[in-house]
């Protein structure tokens, strides 16, 4: 018998939390059925399998990311856009870490194509666009943007740079400084050289 009131975007909604609280890789359909007080069955009568509830968080996280990066880099160029998109992700991850890795998990491609991650790209392009990158090294740039944002933001919510001086904030806003400084002076195409 299904829950009254329990909704596919309910049972979303609760994972993310869940996913923050406990982390995504260790999300399970047990686990999302606890917390709504129901059964696995009722949990799966919403939803295919705990791939398609997992593939739902991730395209949640996605949305968040998206609309919180248009929202941040509206109105700003150059080094203010980079350090708002920047800023973003690390907020996001920061503060929501299981969803911060839900949106990194790997949908199928017509689900991926739908998503809020074209958006993302899209965004960084508009980004770029204050460096006047060649379009052909475009690709290259969000991909190095998005290292950037998800291995700074990963090392520190696994404590890593809570051993040492200075703090995180100050290497994170002095690698911006580096960042911006990449992208000011990106290299030549390797076809041009």
């Amino acid at each position: 018998m299904v829950k009254t009131g329990l909704t596919v975007a309910r049972l979303v909604e609760g994972g993310a939390e869940l996913a923050d609280e406990i982390g995504f890789e260790q999300l399970t359909g047990a686990a999302v059925a606890r917390r709504f007080n129901v059964r696995l069955a009722s949990l799966y009568s919403h939803v295919k399998n705990l791939d398609a509830l997992k593939c739902q968080i991730a395209l949640f996280a996605l949305r968040q990311l998206a609309d919180a990066a248009t929202e941040a880099i509206a109105g700003r160029a150059g080094k203010d856009a980079l350090w708002a998109l920047a800023d973003v992700h690390r907020d996001y991850a920061l503060r929501h870490p299981g969803r911060f890795a839900a949106a990194r998990y790997q949908l199928a491609p017509e689900l991926a194509a739908a998503s809020a991650g074209p958006q993302l790209a899209q965004l960084s392009r508009a980004v770029l666009r204050g460096y006047a990158l060649p379009e052909a090294e475009q690709v290259h740039a969000i991909r190095f943007l998005g290292s950037f944002f998800m291995g700074y933001a990963t090392l520190e919510l696994s404590t890593a740079f809570a051993h040492s001086a200075p703090d995180a904030e100050t290497s994170w806003r002095r690698s911006l400084e580096a960042l911006h400084v990449a992208l000011q002076h990106w290299p030549s195409s390797p076809d041009a050289l």
